[in-house]
């Protein structure tokens, strides 16, 4: 069985530490802990892993945030996945620091790259928030999702990045329904 695991951020060196690429950081552990390594592909980055009899087929597109749904319907369509074994990962300034919220559906909650694949394929399917809090001044939310992580959030983050990477696999291994239960409640 085989699955798509998305983390959703920007391309490019200036955004790298930033809060908005909280995706691909989670989609960098998956692979790092499987030891396995990211090849350029059409539309993306792609590294491959298996999990418990099941191969996670794990993507970082290379379409920017607001165009992220062209990446995944082309390699859902690619790799024969369906649409129940996509999960999509990404930053919600609506949730506090640190705290993540897996759904197997919902609405875009105003995040572009979620618009845009909801645009492209509907919005029924698992996405994994991961909060990045809203500590911001009115009118600073774009500075604030695409600045650089604070030293004390930097302490925090690996363990919030191995947290989302290991929901991730129990996501493909065990279902959405034992995953929510499981880790939403941390």
């Amino acid at each position: 069985m085989k699955y798509l695991i998305v983390g959703l951020g920007n391309i490019g060196a200036e955004y790298v530490d930033t809060r908005h690429n909280v995706g691909f950081l989670v989609v960098d552990q998956l692979a790092k802990d499987a030891e396995a390594t990211w090849e350029t592909a059409n539309l993306g980055a792609i590294a491959r892993i298996k999990h418990k009899g099941r191969i996670l087929v794990l993507l970082k597109p290379s379409t920017y945030m607001n165009r992220s749904g062209k990446s995944v319907n082309y390699w859902l369509q690619k790799e024969k996945i369906p649409l129940e074994n996509l999960l999509v990962i990404l930053d919600d300034l609506n949730l506090e620091f640190g705290k993540q919220r897996l759904r197997g559906k919902g609405s875009d909650g105003g995040h572009n790259g979620l618009k845009d694949i909801d645009q492209t394929m509907g919005n029924g399917y698992a996405r994994l928030r991961i909060g990045i809090g809203n500590d911001f001044r009115k009118g600073q939310q774009v500075d604030f999702v695409l600045g650089e992580w604070s030293d004390e959030e930097n302490q925090d983050l690996p363990g919030i990045i191995q947290y989302a990477a290991d929901t991730s696999k129990s996501f493909a291994a065990v279902g959405l329904e034992h995953t929510m239960n499981a880790f939403n409640k941390k």
